[in-house]
């Protein structure tokens, strides 16, 4: 089912928190709302289950208005951060509520429980109470309740945070297979840039009530639309620059110490995004991945290189990060993998290649 919002406002008070967003979600899609705290992703995602009024604007399930409905008429199924199981009830007993209070009666209830804790590995503990399961098994029995009542649209309130690293990627998985699975169009609230890359179908990067970029995973990440969206999501080189004119289909030319070369302008289009270097003129940001770097001892590499030293190396097993400055003072990080990446040494003249393909310039 999709979900369409239109000028979406909603108010805390007299402070207006979101304001006139327009969101589209294709119907089976895994969406994320991604961004830091206080940024308006949860207050969205509890203003599309009904929790929260909207002041104005639209919101519609598979077309049909939802905007003014309670959120126990929206046909939702919601997983929350803290799990919100009832401590004095049995794991059964807190997957069946959904259905009980849809009028679901007997051997029907007990058939869909049990499957529904079979398909989260959780059978053997169904006559539990929360207090004896782990993060992670509580949190599969928030999305066994979540799924049992097979619900249009499936929200997800930051539902790993709770969790070490191992339980979150097992419980990820956990839920991406059942997500694809039935083919529930979902949105998930996450400030974890890896959970939203490797989740979903479509990420909206959120910046103070905003839709910064909307895009597939790999765009935001290799094409972010703004500074915002480039130094929240992954690791970025931002590097300020004056382009030295237009270089053709949509791209502009810059210099990197002494390299000289041709980066993509990001440009703000129909898919939400802010900002944007299509015409950049004056001062703009150059944004370089580290893993999109390379350094070499000499500057035959067939890619734009510039003269650079090493200021500090750290061996983190399969990678190697480095820190270099360039003649002109500027300070890059570069990720290098592969045999020897470890091969540089603090103090090491050398040079710094760069893939254009893989540079962004954005307005400043």
């Amino acid at each position: 089912m999709s979900i369409d919002i239109k000028g979406l406002a909603v108010h805390y008070g007299p402070v207006e928190v979101i304001s006139d967003l327009d969101l589209a979600i294709g119907a089976g899609h895994f969406f994320t709302l991604l961004g830091p705290s206080g940024c308006g992703k949860t207050t969205l995602l509890r203003t599309i289950a009904g929790f929260i009024p909207a002041a104005r604007g639209a919101i519609a399930f598979g077309g049909r208005d939802v905007t003014r409905l309670p959120a126990h008429r929206r046909d939702i199924g919601m997983v929350f951060q803290d799990y919100a199981l009832f401590p004095d009830k049995t794991v059964f007993e807190n997957v069946a509520y959904g259905l009980r209070a849809r009028g679901e009666k007997g051997a029907a209830i007990r058939t869909r429980v049990m499957a529904a804790l079979e398909r989260v590995d959780l059978g053997a503990f169904a006559d539990r109470k929360p207090a004896a399961l782990s993060g992670g098994q509580r949190q599969r029995v928030a999305l066994a309740r979540a799924l049992v009542i097979q619900p249009q649209v499936l929200l997800m309130d930051e539902p790993l945070s709770n969790l070490d690293a191992k339980l979150r990627v097992q419980v990820r998985e956990t839920i991406m297979e059942l997500q694809r699975e039935a083919r529930i169009t979902t949105v998930f609230v996450t400030h974890d840039q890896e959970e939203a890359l490797s989740m979903s179908d479509r990420i909206g990067v959120m910046n103070n009530g905003r839709i910064e970029q909307l895009g597939t995973p790999k765009e935001i990440y290799a094409t972010p639309a703004t500074a915002y969206v480039a130094d929240f999501v992954g690791a970025a080189n931002r590097i300020e620059v004056t382009p030295e004119g237009a270089a053709g289909q949509g791209r502009m030319r810059v210099r990197l110490g002494d390299a000289l070369f041709d980066a993509a302008c990001a440009d703000a289009g129909p898919a939400g995004a802010r900002g944007g270097a299509g015409g950049a003129t004056g001062r703009a940001i150059l944004v370089l991945r580290p893993e999109e770097l390379d350094l070499s001892a000499t500057p035959g590499t067939g890619r734009p290189a510039a003269a650079a030293t090493v200021l500090q190396r750290q061996y983190l097993g399969a990678r190697t990060s480095y820190k270099v400055r360039l003649a002109d003072g500027a300070v890059l990080a570069v990720d290098l993998h592969g045999e020897d990446h470890d091969r540089f040494s603090q103090g090491q003249a050398l040079f710094l290649a760069v893939n254009p393909e893989k540079a962004v310039v954005l307005a400043q």
